[in-house]
């Protein structure tokens, strides 16, 4: 299939007039005057990676932790809407027994991605157990768990080698044996953390360089005490997920961010739980109770609950926060898919990878079309 007359962000992320051709599942060129028998025009058209969610909890009504592969396939089936062509089922803290349930539905999903209606599922991201009880945000603090390798091993072998990163609180005992095993497995991200500036450095010295919803579940910037934030800022190598729908960072502080780290350290995650693409009203996560009033989801003392937005939203709104537009899709497809080590084949417009594209309008930003492994997902 040929694709012509967009407006393109070719694999470093300018903004170029190319056309990009596939074959199959793949991307096979692009360049000038391309020929193919099949031609789509894309005239008024953006052309981008399509976008990977490495930190989602659910959405449409579903959740990973419902442990069912129809969960799985409700969320791959309503991704697409969202311009996300990939993503990982995210874990909480809930019950061992329920953590390895829906780790094994994600591994037997994975087993027949043919049953995939639409986003491809690269694999578990598991937030929590081993959290600080004391920043559990909306995770459940009587399901919280000691740092326990060789537990962790034991689910990591559960999913079938599945589990994409996992995140840990790195100031509770046994953080650093921890690490050095995990490492070695996954990613690892420091996530609801009471850590210290030097906890955190020391952390990432020993092998974390990834960070969850930075500003959310931790202490914040203080000019005395950096804290996790400090950290990330004066590290040159960690990443740090944002949440990017107004609730969660301020916009102001959005752009702080993107300045200081830019978007090769940035990852936009949704962080959406099963109310997202839902009409307000009481839903639940983790086994609690959550209220969503204009598209905020919370428990019911005023604690945020994770999210009801998706990554297409958060790329529109950063573009309107004043973020430029290759800045944000490159946080929200390239880094991400670097994160979970998926970059060799997807996040980027680039010949040899999955033509994984999502088509937008150039003057509104509207999804116009979603194309995952060279098919119409939506």
């Amino acid at each position: 299939m040929l694709y012509k007359n967009a407006e393109l962000l070719d694999g470093d992320f300018h903004l170029i007039h190319a056309d990009l051709r596939t074959e199959g599942a793949y991307i096979a060129e692009i360049g000038q005057n391309l020929q193919d028998e099949q031609v789509t025009d894309l005239s008024g058209c953006l052309l981008l990676p399509g976008f990977v969610d490495i930190h989602i909890h659910g959405c449409a009504g579903a959740d990973t932790c419902d442990a069912v592969p129809e969960a799985i396939w409700k969320m791959s089936s309503y991704l697409p809407k969202c311009g996300v062509t990939s993503f990982c089922p995210t874990t909480m803290t809930v019950s061992g027994e329920t953590i390895r349930a829906a780790l094994r539905e994600v591994r037997n999903v994975m087993k027949h991605p043919e049953k995939e209606a639409g986003a491809a599922v690269l694999g578990v991201n598991m937030e929590g157990p081993y959290i600080n009880p004391h920043r559990c945000g909306s995770q459940k603090k009587e399901c919280v768990q000691e740092l326990n390798f060789q537990q962790f091993l034991s689910y990591w072998e559960e999913s079938g080698k599945t589990i994409k990163m996992v995140d840990i609180a790195p100031e509770r005992p046994n953080a650093h044996a921890f690490i050095e095993g995990a490492k070695k497995l996954c990613t690892v991200s420091i996530a609801h953390t009471e850590a210290d500036y030097h906890s955190a450095m020391s952390a990432f010295q020993w092998g974390i360089t990834h960070v969850t919803h930075l500003f959310n579940a931790m202490p914040g910037l203080q000019q005395r005490a950096p804290g996790v934030v400090g950290a990330v800022f004066d590290s040159k190598r960690v990443t740090a997920e944002l949440i990017c729908d107004g609730f969660h960072v301020h916009p102001a502080v959005l752009r702080t961010v993107f300045r200081q780290l830019g978007p090769e350290r940035i990852c936009i995650i949704s962080d959406s739980m099963r109310a997202a693409g839902q009409p307000d009203g009481v839903s639940e996560l983790g086994g609690q109770t959550v209220y969503v009033k204009n598209g905020r989801a919370c428990l019911a003392d005023g604690t945020i609950a994770g999210s009801t937005t998706n990554l297409l939203k958060e790329v529109q709104n950063l573009v309107s926060f004043g973020i430029p537009l290759p800045d944000a899709v490159h946080a929200a497809s390239l880094t991400p898919a670097r994160e979970v080590g998926e970059n060799h084949m997807r996040g980027s417009l680039t010949p040899g990878k999955y033509a994984d594209m999502l088509v937008l309008d150039r003057r509104t930003l509207a999804r116009r079309q979603t194309i995952g492994m060279g098919r119409i997902l939506a």
